[in-house]
């Protein structure tokens, strides 16, 4: 069992943040999900985790951000084999939470999703913002294209050695090394359908179409050290996004909402600040600070 799974910051979390199945459609495919925070608020974060992740990966972002007021909600996929059906399923899950909006945070495949759930309702828009972990915009930078439709035929060990073969081992900073040995704790517990569909989902051939989200508020994160996301699909998000806020932290690895989580804790606050004193504010308004409010709305200081 990882030093994450044993800490008590997660003992905590677990205590004291329940676990909700929702199913919005067929039975079997149940969101798995922790909600916390104020429920007067209308348009929460919303995390999505990478492939291997579980609801729990962000627990971090959960206990700080909603101990601050903020209405946060961690989810986790039910088994869903195209990005039309994840779309579909997830418009479901925060009309059934009585959404307005969402704003979204997204890590690997997460951050794909986000873009791709911001894309599929932008005639009707759903997403107030995105924050971008280590996310890409094409799922050919994978070349898996062709062997994506056979992930489903796969027993576990070879769909964990799928996502295991990308992540790092040797000369980790140890805050970096536990957050991996989280996260292959933690895939233990997702089940072989689910793995297979998040691959499938995750190599399909798919893209983003940038152009659908001009009106979407976006940061992305990056990470300067070792990840499993190459430079080229770095710079590939950057040109799609031009005009997006970058947020920069010097290591952290492929999962730096476990290893530095007080960076990103931050660098969500400064993202969500926009929101502040608007319909799409992710904080309960008696948290926000009367002079903090003036100087976002531009008003004079007293």
């Amino acid at each position: 069992m990882s030093i994450l799974v044993q800490s008590p910051e997660y003992m905590s979390f677990r205590s004291t943040v329940s676990q909700r199945k929702i199913v919005v459609d067929n039975p079997d495919q149940a969101w798995v999900l922790y909600d916390a925070g104020p429920r007067e608020v209308k348009c929460p974060l919303v995390f999505l985790p990478p492939v291997c992740g579980t609801a729990d990966c962000f627990f971090k972002q959960v206990l700080t951000l909603s101990s601050q007021g903020y209405r946060v909600i961690s989810v986790e996929y039910p088994v869903l084999w195209t990005v039309e059906e994840w779309c579909e399923s997830f418009l479901k899950l925060i009309n059934h939470l009585g959404l307005d909006k969402v704003h979204m945070f997204g890590a690997s495949l997460g951050g794909f999703l986000a873009q791709k759930f911001a894309e599929r309702t932008s005639k009707n828009p759903r997403v107030a913002s995105i924050f971008l972990c280590n996310a890409f915009v094409d799922t050919s930078v994978f070349k898996q294209t062709k062997s994506a439709k056979t992930f489903w035929t796969m027993p576990s060990f070879l769909l964990r050695r799928q996502v295991l073969v990308n992540l790092p081992t040797d000369n980790l900073e140890p805050q970096v090394a536990r957050s991996i040995d989280f996260m292959v704790d933690r895939m233990e517990s997702v089940t072989r359908s689910q793995l297979a569909s998040r691959l499938t989902i995750n190599c399909l051939d798919s893209y983003v179409e940038p152009q659908k989200l001009k009106d979407v508020y976006i940061t992305v994160m990056d990470v300067f050290d070792e990840s499993a996301l190459s430079q080229l699909v770095k710079e590939e998000i950057y040109k799609c996004y031009p005009d997006a806020k970058r947020a920069h932290l010097k290591d952290g690895g492929n999962f730096p909402y476990l290893s530095r989580s007080t960076e990103v804790d931050l660098h969500l606050q400064i993202h969500l600040r926009v929101f502040h004193g608007t319909r799409y504010c992710a904080i309960a308004q008696s948290m926000i600070d009367e002079e903090e409010l003036k100087a976002i709305k531009g008003e004079p200081i007293d």
